[in-house]
């Protein structure tokens, strides 16, 4: 009976910790894209302070450059913790299901012990 209840606590904290993890990507998801908005504001000004759009021109300004490759990073970074964010999110739908499954049954092993 004690082994079923430290099951139940160990699933839940399972499933705490699978919760804590999905909103820990999720915040870096926002936190990079709006880190990646702000670049392309700051790319737009550049281009419009210089007069040069174009990425391939010679006289394009090298910060507006640098800050457009950091722009794509951030995007491909963002698009790879969508993969680890829908992983974490089965992970934890496994987890939720383990927990109402040793739940239940700690509740039957419950009703048992009252009824003997």
């Amino acid at each position: 009976m004690r082994s079923r209840e430290s099951l139940v606590r160990l699933k839940e904290f399972q499933v705490k910790e699978k919760r804590r993890q999905l909103s820990q990507l999720q915040m870096m998801m926002s936190e990079f894209d709006r880190m990646s908005k702000e670049l392309e504001s700051q790319i737009a000004i550049e281009e419009k302070k210089s007069g040069i759009s174009d990425p391939g021109h010679f006289a394009y300004p090298t910060f507006a450059k640098a800050a457009r490759q950091r722009a794509d990073n951030l995007q491909v970074s963002i698009r790879e913790l969508k993969v680890q964010q829908d992983a974490a999110e089965l992970s934890l739908e496994e987890a939720e299901a383990e927990f109402a499954k040793a739940a239940a049954l700690e509740v039957r092993d419950s009703a048992v012990r009252l009824r003997a």
